[in-house]
């Protein structure tokens, strides 16, 4: 099945009519969100109240166990207090419903999804200050620290062993390669899968294990004005990425997200490291591998977003979005080199710190 059958694809007609006959709301209106391979809806209700509609792919529907973990993981970091999206019971109690529905390929059962509706903008929007920066990385971290503590009987559907957005799955690339044909950035891909294969592939036992959120990126932030020139993280997107990773993947793919549209991109993994370091130092192990792992996620990034325009050409705007600046951060990456990437990185996370401590002692 391509990707463009797999994607839900509801009027606004039948989003309002499920909306209604599931979760029993008078709806205001409906319409469409961006979204990758699900289908998302903003919906307001006649009482003023606002949600977001989600219904899942054709392949991701058949998995109730890892949808079941996904959405007991929103909740269980809301109870935690981070901010993250909850489910809204439908009329009988249950969190999800299974709905039989024609998007145009016959009659198919996706799974559908009532989740609040955080406020803010997302971060790509806004002026990211290096405490801004420092605050996306100790989110991160707290997220992947408090899912160590979560249980759920179904646990095990996060392995994901060939689910292609795992950081851990980077040498399944080599498949898609013929996308990138005439593109210079090809070669690179292929030296970055073949240094993740030698250099990362036989560390892994040396990481440290956690549930990864996966795709903590630009577009599933979301910030809040805090004062006259500061933000706060007001909400944690989507977590259909979720998998068993490690921690410094989650790092890894923070920083790179938070490199995209950034006047100074390399200096973003200072004060990004700055904050995940607050929470969860790395080893020096993880530290090692850092630079090659932000590589690869840039690497996934282009490919798989070549590949998903073949199969979704009416939705090249948002597929692209990440892919087409990451592009050019990927060669400035590659050409700018590990030694000196890491020593802006890690000297200036260091910097971070001992600058925050001066004026801590100041302030006090």
């Amino acid at each position: 099945m391509s990707v463009k059958e797999s994607k839900p694809n509801l009027t606004v007609s039948q989003a309002t009519d499920i909306t209604g006959r599931l979760f029993g709301l008078a709806v205001s209106s409906v319409r469409p969100l961006p979204s990758y391979d699900d289908q998302n809806f903003h919906v307001v209700s006649s009482e003023g109240g606002q949600y977001v509609l989600k219904v899942m792919n054709l392949a991701d529907s058949q998995n109730l166990p890892l949808l079941e973990v996904q959405t007991h993981t929103m909740n269980f970091l809301w109870q935690r207090g981070l901010p993250a999206q909850t489910a809204v019971p439908t009329v009988t109690g249950q969190l999800m419903s299974l709905e039989e529905i024609d998007c145009g390929f016959g009659v198919q059962k996706y799974l559908v999804r009532l989740l609040t509706f955080l406020p803010g903008t997302t971060i790509t929007q806004v002026t990211c200050t290096p405490q801004l920066l420092y605050e996306v990385g100790r989110t991160a971290a707290t997220m992947d620290a408090v899912l160590l503590q979560m249980e759920h009987p179904h646990l095990r559907a996060l392995q994901r062993e060939n689910f292609i957005w795992r950081l851990a799955s980077v040498p399944l690339l080599e498949q898609f390669l013929p996308v990138l044909d005439g593109d210079p950035l090809q070669e690179v891909v292929k030296k970055v899968i073949e240094q993740f294969k030698t250099r990362v592939v036989p560390k892994l036992n040396s990481f440290r294990k956690c549930i990864n959120h996966g795709d903590f990126n630009e577009q599933n932030i979301l910030v809040e004005p805090d004062g006259p020139s500061s933000y706060r993280i007001s909400g944690i997107l989507d977590f259909g990425d979720m998998s068993s990773g490690y921690f410094v993947f989650e790092l890894a793919i923070t920083i790179m997200y938070m490199m995209i549209k950034r006047p100074r991109p390399l200096a973003v993994g200072a004060a990004v490291l700055a904050g995940w370091e607050s929470v969860i130092p790395l080893n020096p192990e993880e530290r090692d591998v850092l630079y090659l792992l932000v590589l690869s996620r840039f690497c996934q990034s282009l490919v798989l977003a070549h590949y998903t325009v073949l199969q979704q050409p009416e939705n090249e705007e948002y597929l692209m979005v990440t892919a087409r600046p990451g592009a050019q951060l990927l060669q400035l990456l590659w050409e700018t080199g590990r030694d000196e990437v890491e020593k802006i990185w890690f000297s200036g996370a260091a910097e971070f710190i001992q600058n925050s401590l001066r004026t801590d002692r100041v302030n006090n």
